[in-house]
């Protein structure tokens, strides 16, 4: 027998999270959340995309053991402002029961039709920087801890629920040896004579921390066309800051600033985590911290977490600009591989920006649709 019940409690709300670490116990590339970082994410106090959205979090119970978990969730902001009237569903794990997912999606259908709702789409989070997309090819591969990992049968059981993929993305790698400085070392001094612009680099985060916000307004400029973009809010940029800044390298994180200093790109590199955060099993106390830490200044694998480029600078080749302080800071560092994390399979602007790189796509991922 199945039953759902709604996860409210700060214990239930555990249970939500730790179901995973023994789904995938003996899985090698399966990354877990960092526990209390979940436990934030979800509570409506502290995490400003509950500004904008509500969610509701459930567990599958069979045979009085916990079978699967799943949260449904609405952004106002883009029923309202978009008209997409769309009920979201994320944080979806679930043993291989179809049942147990047929039972779990069903509460995403009420909460979608109880508020007149057209259909339902996911795996997905509240906003545009949460995780996104079931993993449809790359099961062999090390997950990050800004993606899911899932077991290949996830895929198969939307599709017999009667889903359709409705947004692919893709994830692609290429090692640091692949990086030919010809093809943007001339550019880059064409662009930065022609546009005045210039590098801003930085050593300490908190010589990062005063431009963040002029980023985050970038990242909105720049993303602001795509079909599924909805906009980070004030208290969003602030809660981002805290959460992501403080991991990254200082020296990961670029900017591109014209002649009145004003921030015409951006882009963010992040060390990888992934097995930093395997070896810490989703806690940072006592010594998970310490793993990060390591990670932070000694990991040789980089992941281009994000990159804008204001919409009056894009097609000027300014990431060439972007690549070409990369390039002697990878190089300094001894980098050996480059990641791309998901990008929409059909945004060829941004493909395109690799395409001297000779980057292999190593995982795909999309996510589901159904009409209700």
């Amino acid at each position: 027998m199945i039953t759902i019940k709604q996860a409210k409690t700060k214990s239930e709300l555990k249970d939500f999270i730790k179901f995973p670490f023994s789904l995938y116990k003996n899985n090698k590339n399966w990354v877990p959340p960092l526990i209390a970082d979940e436990l934030e994410s979800f509570d409506k106090t502290k995490n400003p995309a509950f500004e904008n959205a509500e969610a509701y979090f459930y567990i599958a119970y069979k045979d009085n053991k916990i079978a699967g978990r799943i949260t449904a969730i609405i952004n106002w902001k883009e029923v309202n402002d978009q008209q997409k009237m769309k009920v979201r569903f994320g944080w979806f794990d679930a043993i291989d029961d179809i049942e147990v997912t047929k039972a779990l999606l069903e509460k995403v259908y009420e909460l979608g039709r109880k508020n007149n709702l057209e259909y339902a789409e996911g795996p997905m989070g509240f906003s545009n920087l949460d995780k996104v997309g079931v993993l449809t090819e790359g099961f062999d591969e090390i997950g990050t801890m800004i993606t899911w990992y899932n077991h290949p049968y996830y895929a198969s059981h939307f599709e017999q629920l009667g889903y359709v993929k409705e947004k692919e993305y893709i994830e692609s790698k290429f090692p640091f040896s692949n990086v030919k400085p010809e093809f943007f070392e001339k550019a880059n001094e064409l662009v930065k004579r022609r546009y005045q612009l210039s590098p801003l680099n930085f050593k300490k985060t908190k010589e990062v921390m005063p431009h963040v916000d002029k980023m985050f307004d970038l990242f909105n400029e720049s993303y602001a066309s795509l079909s599924s973009f909805v906009a980070i809010s004030d208290k969003e940029k602030e809660y981002f800051k805290k959460k992501y800044i403080s991991f990254i390298n200082p020296e990961f994180i670029k900017f591109v600033e014209d002649k009145d200093h004003n921030i015409v790109a951006f882009s963010i590199v992040m060390p990888s985590f992934s097995e930093a955060i395997q070896k810490a099993k989703g806690k940072l106390f006592p010594f998970g911290f310490l793993h990060l830490l390591k990670a932070k200044k000694q990991s040789k694998d980089v992941l281009f977490y994000l990159i804008g480029v204001l919409p009056e600078y894009q097609n000027k080749a300014v990431t060439a600009i972007i690549f070409k302080e990369y390039y002697e800071t990878f190089k300094e560092k001894g980098i050996i591989n480059c990641f791309r994390t998901p990008e929409l399979a059909d945004n060829a602007a941004s493909i395109n920006l690799w395409k001297h790189f000779n980057t292999v796509v190593h995982k795909r991922r999309c996510t589901f649709r159904k009409e209700l």
